[in-house]
């Protein structure tokens, strides 16, 4: 099989190929616009265009290595626009009337927040304000609404744990001073 110069049409092995049409290549709508001389950036757009085409399954790999092969010895605009003309050039725009889209298609919505959670961390919090009576709470709180969260999926992790995390640290507070006071009277008595 003999290349064509960059001049040339390419034909194939075959005559023409499905994306030149059925009298070889077609160029743009525009002769002045297609006799221009490509340039680096416009062969590398044409290039990406063909990979998009490529990773949507729109061309097969032989078909995509000879398009390639081609745009990268094109010499002109009009050259590219055949290698391009059947393939998707961007975004498509939606029209309005096409109407609501699919549940499938939407993105998942962020899972609720456990309600349990929520309260462990206000108990938490609370402990430095009712000197730790709202340490024990947290802590029942945050381990039913930990198990609550594995097994339903809800969100609220973070709040669980620093509901646990404090009230922890406010029922050591007071085992610690409980320890402190009884020592103290043993000391003493």
């Amino acid at each position: 099989m003999s290349y064509p110069t960059p001049w040339q049409p390419w034909q194939g092995q075959n005559g023409p190929q499905p994306w030149q049409g059925q009298n070889g290549p077609q160029p743009w709508q525009g002769q002045s616009a297609s006799a221009m001389l490509a340039s680096h950036a416009d062969r590398e757009r044409a290039v990406d265009v063909l990979r998009a085409g490529f990773g949507e399954g729109r061309l097969e790999q032989t078909e995509f290595e000879k398009r390639v092969a081609r745009a990268y010895a094109a010499r002109t605009v009009g050259e590219l626009a055949v290698l391009v003309g059947d393939l998707p050039q961007g975004p498509v725009p939606l029209s309005a009337a096409s109407g609501p889209v699919p549940q499938t298609f939407l993105p998942a919505p962020p899972p609720a927040t456990n309600g349990k959670a929520v309260a462990a961390m206000v108990c938490g919090v609370l402990t430095l304000m009712t000197a730790g009576i709202t340490g024990v709470p947290a802590v029942i709180l945050g381990h039913t609404s930990r198990s609550e969260i594995r097994r339903t999926g809800e969100g609220g992790e973070g709040f669980a744990m620093a509901g646990l995390v404090l009230g922890w640290l406010s029922v050591a507070g007071w085992a610690l001073l409980l320890t402190l006071v009884i020592a103290a009277a043993l000391a003493s008595g």
